[in-house]
């Protein structure tokens, strides 16, 4: 049994106008992630590019974001939390838009790969806005921060359907348009935060990355996202469905997601813990995967698997979001950075790793990869009790003095 408390707590979607402003433009930014999974074999057919060429619109997107995280601390504790974000949402509105007037795949590439810049400075920045603003304490903010996530990721696919069943440029039209929503949202709603007396150094979270924890957790999420971004990156492939089906399929994968980041990891870390959530999680997101290695060729097998992963991708999120937040020294913007660094990494480069194998070996080959690194996650994973122990001794204090203002006022 964990030692989170099970009580009540106040509610995690009951936030300042400000919060919401910034969990709205959260949903769009994470659109972003699934938007193209519908586009990808149109982009393949009408641009002439092969799998591995067209899985480069993940590859550049999530490579950047991770390396720009490194300057999102460095950034923010200069300009204000408000203007980094605004800075990153003017970006991606300003190459979402370009991308959807690019004439060729590598020009598509390019242009994601600025969008990524303006990605990092948006992701890294608006959770710790979402932890300072929330109200509802740490652990409300995390769920806060995963549901827009969940549903994101859960809207992304079927809006990325519907517009690239029209033309495969609308859905990068669409991201500009709502994301230029969401500045406006973020320009009215979010009030300038006070700088930080201490500016964040631009080799702040790789030094983080020297605590054993924090590094642990980075690494097992590197392995994690490997898997899940072979999945989102190449599955829709072997599919053969149209843009408007693969939609449909991503979102009940994202509906999924969101669920189980909202309402089932909170459930299964009080229950479990946070140790045995995330090693049997891991594990039985390795059995999808393994499935979908076997039945590539057999697209309801293949499709059901893809669905079904929501389920572990959803509870990874949020216990692992929550343990890295809590789990080391560092400031959390700071904490927040390292950890997207290393974990967009493995997401950026899997994609195109999975198109390279299967031009050089077979379409199996990406997903039994994909399986394995799970399993080396888990391996990763166990070198880390200490610290998995110390994140929820945090957390339960975190609810602890949520709950107590609730108690005194009643």
């Amino acid at each position: 049994m964990s030692s989170l408390s099970a009580g009540a707590s106040a509610s995690p979607f009951e936030q300042p106008k400000a919060v919401f402003a910034v969990a709205f433009a959260c949903v769009v930014s994470f659109m972003g992630i699934g938007l193209v999974d519908p586009i990808l074999p149109a982009i393949s057919h009408e641009l002439n590019a092969t799998p591995s060429q067209v899985t480069l619109l993940f590859t550049s997107y999530l490579v950047v974001t991770a390396v720009a995280m490194l300057i999102t601390g460095w950034v923010s504790s200069r300009i204000g939390a408000k203007y980094t974000l605004m800075a990153g949402l003017v970006l991606i509105v300003v190459f979402s838009a370009l991308a959807g007037t690019s004439p060729s795949i590598a020009s598509i590439v390019g242009f994601r790969a600025g969008w990524g810049v303006g990605n990092a400075l948006f992701i890294a920045t608006s959770l710790a806005v979402i932890v300072a603003s929330a109200s509802g304490g740490f652990a409300g903010a995390i769920i806060l921060y995963e549901a827009a996530l969940g549903l994101g990721i859960a809207v992304g696919p079927l809006l990325g359907g519907l517009l690239g069943n029209v033309s495969w440029r609308g859905p990068f039209f669409g991201v500009s348009a709502l994301m230029a929503v969401a500045l406006i949202a973020t320009v009215v709603l979010v009030e300038p935060t006070p700088r930080p007396e201490r500016r964040t150094g631009l080799l702040d979270p790789l030094r983080a990355l020297r605590h054993r924890g924090l590094l642990t957790m980075s690494l097992t999420a590197l392995c994690y996202n490997w898997a899940f971004f072979t999945v989102l990156g190449y599955a829709p492939f072997p599919m053969g469905l149209g843009a408007v089906q693969l939609g449909f399929v991503f979102t009940g994968w994202g509906l999924l997601v969101a669920l189980f980041s909202v309402f089932g990891a909170p459930w299964l870390q009080r229950r479990f813990g946070i140790a045995r959530t995330l090693y049997a999680n891991l594990a039985l997101f390795a059995v999808t995967v393994l499935v979908i290695a076997i039945w590539t060729t057999h697209p309801p097998v293949l499709v059901t698997a893809v669905i079904v992963a929501g389920v572990f991708i959803g509870v990874n999120n949020t216990v692992t979001t929550q343990a890295v937040m809590t789990v080391s020294p560092v400031e959390r913007p700071v904490a927040s950075a390292a950890y997207g660094f290393v974990r967009f990494i493995g997401g950026g480069l899997a994609p195109f790793a999975a198109g390279k194998l299967v031009e050089h070996t077979n379409i199996h080959v990406p997903f039994f990869i994909g399986a394995g690194t799970l399993l080396l996650g888990i391996a990763i994973l166990s070198t880390a009790h200490r610290y998995l122990a110390e994140a929820e001794r945090v957390q339960a204090g975190d609810v602890r003095a949520a709950e107590e203002p609730a108690i005194a006022s009643t």
